[in-house]
């Protein structure tokens, strides 16, 4: 059974950082492109940040600076560190996993997997 569980969410005031942990299970992590989306109240979910199962990372305009993605393979975890929040970021942050149709011993991945969704709130 695959899992996301997006945690570290939380009410926080402009200027404010937060880390959020996205935790896997039930894939081989290491072959997925993880990505951190996020939906706020009346429009469409966006790409926050990306991080390859190699090459560069990718971030929306609107975070770069302030944002970072990282992954760690041996705990089949992808983070989102977000520093100087504001609050035009309170959103619902969710976490995405996208094998892009690897092979991988002998399976082509292709399957596209979703966490529940951790609220962001950013507010004085």
């Amino acid at each position: 059974q695959v899992q996301l569980v997006e945690s570290g969410g939380g009410l926080v005031q402009p200027g404010g950082s937060l880390r959020l942990t996205c935790a896997t299970s039930g894939i081989p992590f290491s072959i997925y492109g993880m990505s951190w989306y996020r939906q706020a109240p009346g429009k469409q979910r966006e790409l926050v940040a990306f991080v390859p199962r190699a090459g560069s990372l990718k971030y929306a305009d609107a975070v770069k600076g302030r944002f970072t993605i990282s992954r760690d393979n041996a705990k089949n975890a992808v983070y989102l560190q977000m520093n100087s929040l504001k609050p035009e970021d309170t959103a619902v942050y969710y976490c995405h996993a996208d094998p892009a149709g690897i092979y991988y011993n002998g399976i082509i991945y292709s399957e596209k997997y979703w966490g529940q969704g951790t609220q962001v709130t950013v507010s004085a």
